[in-house]
């Protein structure tokens, strides 16, 4: 009885929190093939795909700036992998003066406010050109996601033993055959957790995109408010469900990794 208990309420949760996250997505759906939506009508005046139609044209601005955002948060969270693995090493398996420190550090794009960090990080990227460029875009994206990959990583690395690691470079490894063979299937599942969250932290910033790249570096999420400026409702539902698709899929991708035994290690340590 007690079983069948504690089953049926936490189906209800999960039920609860899947409702909680589906619900807010109906009416943007509906806007997607819609227009003249009005109180107190619960179905739409008028119906229409022009949303659809405008994002497959050659002179949308739609199809640019999802390419931009795919390729910098692609492309970020890549680099952030090589950045982030040696930190997360060195928290994770080490005690050493200063730990504290580092931690906070890498932690403080976090902490900071957006805006005042935009604006000082601006400072400097005009100085040394970086400033209206995709480069700049992509080197403010890769400050915000790496404390991501290392906090996952540092907890993969808090739970893991370099024994293996020593027992191979004893037979002969070398270093790369090490890393390739031992050390990468061992963090992969962390990789895989932090990567995910690099990708959607990457995909979804506003803010560092708008004043880095000046306008001129148009992303998805800047197209979107940039319709809802305009009080377009139909294509800022068109963009926003292109704006959410990649996240979702990625999220579906590595789902398996965020739960049971792959999954096992990623917010233990720091």
């Amino acid at each position: 009885m007690l079983g069948l208990s504690i089953r049926f309420w936490r189906n209800a949760v999960l039920v609860g929190i899947v409702a909680s996250a589906i619900l807010p997505v109906i009416p943007v759906l509906i806007w997607c093939f819609s227009t003249g939506w009005h109180f107190p009508s619960l179905i739409p005046d008028t119906w229409t795909a022009r949303g659809w139609i405008y994002v497959t044209e050659p002179y949308s601005r739609a199809f640019p700036a999802l390419v931009n955002s795919l390729l910098i948060a692609s492309v970020v969270t890549l680099i952030s992998f090589p950045i982030g693995i040696p930190a997360a090493r060195a928290l994770g398996l080490h005690r050493f003066r200063g730990k504290r420190f580092i931690e906070f550090l890498i932690l403080a794009p976090l902490i900071v406010p957006e805006l005042p960090l935009a604006i000082g990080i601006h400072i400097l990227f005009i100085k040394y050109g970086l400033s209206n460029t995709l480069l700049g875009v992509m080197v403010i994206h890769l400050i915000l996601v790496v404390p991501y990959v290392v906090l996952v990583l540092a907890g993969v690395f808090a739970n893991y033993g370099p024994e293996t690691e020593e027992s191979a470079r004893t037979l002969g490894a070398s270093p790369l055959q090490v890393f390739f063979h031992i050390t990468l299937p061992a963090i992969f599942p962390g990789m895989v957790v932090g990567g995910l969250f690099a990708f959607i932290r990457s995909w979804r910033t506003y803010v560092f995109t708008l004043i880095i790249g000046g306008g001129v570096v148009e992303t998805l999420p800047l197209a979107v408010f940039s319709f809802i400026g305009e009080g377009d409702n139909h294509m800022s539902a068109v963009l926003s469900m292109l704006f959410i698709a990649p996240a979702v899929l990625m999220l579906v991708f590595t789902a398996r990794y965020l739960t049971g035994e792959r999954g096992r290690g990623g917010f233990v340590g720091i």
